[in-house]
């Protein structure tokens, strides 16, 4: 029988409904961690609510697999997305792939963003920070802090690294808003499976131009480094192509915005974290830390077990998925002191929010210098702040955090 409290994962409205969202994942940690969920309109999945858990099941990726059910989407948009596989287009990111072939197709990116090539782009980052914090001076003494700065910030980074034109930037970011949006009334380009499809294919469109201009004049950029990519010697198909530059022009930037606002808000709200931060400003790593934990712009991500097993004594039968309930395992008292407290000194952070294994996120550490820089470059010039109206949330079951934070401020 399934337990009420874990239709909230089946329920785009909840994760814009904070109390009653962790209301419903407090009593599913405490009384039923991996928990029936067979709702309508989608497929029956096993919520799993429990950090531990979680991390056991990412750590063994080959009996937890993506394929074919990577992401929490309805039984209609699932059904067609494969029939779209199928006929050679449909979306298939690193987030949908298995190893081997993942590890290989991951390869192609992730030198950009290793280390040396970060502190290459410290510069550059801190000069943007710095534009958009005066930016905030220029437009105040009120602003809507996602819409005017947490949105184009890392943006404009991600933007920049691919190599895109700035003119293209706006087109790049309300076609993520559509996508990761797609529950939501205010940025959903239509509610039928077809209409949010048109999403995928205008991003395709745009890439598949891209990769033509780059495979015959090399620029230097990561979007020649992925339009050039090799697997086993041969091309990446036009599918994984096309694939690899949407999930590094959508979630590249709009994650970390849900982290930035989140993080703001919840030093509105936490005024002496906030006083903590201006005292002692070395504890911006930890604190950076703490918004990416207590934002976890990532809900979830869904595996499917290869082979009959079981989690916490529940069975699962191969072919059934799990939902990797990532807002939960941040919030789980096993795990976290006082995890409802917003602590910008919290170390250890153990959060999952970047995922963990295999499929750890590849720009996990860009996000964390984007964040840094920004609050380093803030803080310091910040005299006064506060809420001008309600924060508001994004209605999602994947992807999402703030669409609206209205605040009033003074800056140095």
């Amino acid at each position: 029988m399934t337990d009420e409290a874990a239709n909230v994962f089946a329920d785009p409205t909840a994760y814009a409904d904070e109390p009653r969202l962790h209301a419903a994942m407090a009593h599913l940690r405490a009384h039923n961690p991996v928990a029936y969920v067979d709702k309508a309109p989608y497929r029956p999945f096993y919520a799993i609510t429990k950090h531990a858990d979680i991390m056991d099941i990412e750590r063994d990726h080959n009996l937890w697999l993506s394929e074919p059910r990577p992401v929490l989407v309805t039984a209609v948009a699932d059904d067609f997305a494969k029939s779209q596989l199928d006929s050679g287009a449909g979306l298939r990111t690193l987030i949908h792939m298995d190893d081997p072939h993942h590890k290989k197709v991951r390869t192609i990116g992730q030198d950009w963003f290793r280390p040396k090539a970060l502190r290459d782009l410290q510069i550059q980052v801190d000069a943007l920070a710095k534009r958009y914090v005066d930016k905030m001076a220029e437009i105040g003494p009120e602003c809507d802090f996602v819409e005017d700065i947490a949105v184009h910030f890392p943006l404009y980074v991600i933007m920049s690294l691919l190599g895109l034109p700035e003119e293209d930037f706006p087109r790049m970011h309300q076609l993520t808003q559509e996508m990761f949006g797609a529950d939501d009334k205010e940025y959903q380009r239509g509610t039928t499976v077809e209409e949010r499809m048109a999403t995928l294919l205008d991003f395709f469109d745009y890439f598949s131009k891209l990769t033509a201009s780059r495979r015959a004049n090399p620029t230097g950029d990561l979007a020649s480094a992925i339009a050039n990519g090799r697997i086993d010697g041969e091309p990446l198909s036009d599918v994984d192509t096309a694939s690899y530059y949407v999930i590094v022009a959508s979630a590249g930037h709009d994650t970390t915005k849900d982290a930035i606002s989140g993080g703001l808000r919840a030093l509105i709200e936490n005024p002496g974290e906030l006083d903590r931060l201006r005292h002692e400003p070395d504890l911006i790593g930890t604190a950076v830390e703490e918004m990416i934990r207590w934002t976890t712009p990532v809900k979830e991500f869904m595996r499917t077990a290869a082979a009959d097993t079981t989690v916490r004594g529940v069975p699962i039968a191969a072919g059934e998925s799990v939902y990797l309930a990532y807002t939960s395992g941040n919030r789980d008292e096993e795990i976290f002191d006082d995890p409802f407290t917003f602590d910008v000194g919290r170390f250890p952070n153990k959060h999952l929010a970047f995922g963990y294994g295999v499929h750890f996120c590849l720009g996990a550490a860009l996000a964390r210098m984007e964040m840094r820089s920004l609050f380093s470059e803030l803080i310091p010039r910040l005299g006064s702040i506060e809420f001008a109206g309600e924060p508001e949330l994004a209605a999602t079951v994947f992807v999402g955090g703030l669409k609206h934070l209205p605040i009033r401020y003074s800056l140095r």
